[in-house]
């Protein structure tokens, strides 16, 4: 789940630099409008034709205007949104980090709590030991029986009922084969 967040994060940020690529390619400076009225009217105040024409591209100076001061607009607020997942994708990554170091502790944990009760049952009487691994659930009883020196497993094992240990010898072999 970890990794489609950060692939969907770095997708939005590739294409966020490609829309600014593309924007600086295309050239501002190439859609501003550089005549005045005042000069294109010189001399042509008596034409009909002028005049509309001038007032045509006057019209298309302020919208073209429009659309540079929108572009940077949305340039600003992509480079705002560029930021924000830039933080938040190294927010995650410091997560992801917390995570795998505290999911490390947790199995280093684990394997010591595990290590301690396998002492305590190599310790037992195999009679003992047979009467508890009866009463836990199969799976955990196996993994403690499979970890356990082989001759107190196997005295373990002769004191368990029948059906308990062909149960218990099923989940040991599916133990050692997942290794």
């Amino acid at each position: 789940m970890r990794k489609p967040i950060l692939s969907f994060l770095g997708g939005v940020l590739v294409l966020a630099a490609a829309a600014q690529a593309v924007m600086l390619m295309d050239g501002a400076s190439r859609l501003r409008a550089n005549a005045e009225p005042a000069e294109l009217m010189a001399g042509c105040s008596d034409v009909p034709e002028a005049v509309a024409l001038a007032e045509t591209l006057r019209e298309r100076a302020l919208r073209i205007d429009r659309y540079m001061q929108e572009i940077e607009r949305r340039k600003a607020e992509i480079a705002f949104a560029e930021k924000q997942l830039t933080g938040k994708l190294v927010e995650l990554r410091k997560l992801k980090q917390q995570i795998d170091r505290n999911d490390r502790g947790q199995a280093q944990a684990q394997t010591e709590d595990i290590a301690q009760l396998i002492a305590v049952y190599d310790q037992m009487k195999p009679e003992q030991a047979a009467m508890v691994l009866s009463n836990l659930p199969p799976d955990f009883a196996a993994q403690i029986l499979a970890r356990v020196q082989p001759e107190t497993g196997a005295r373990i094992m002769a004191s368990v009922e029948p059906g308990q240990a062909a149960v218990l010898t099923s989940y040991m072999g599916a133990i050692r084969a997942r290794k």
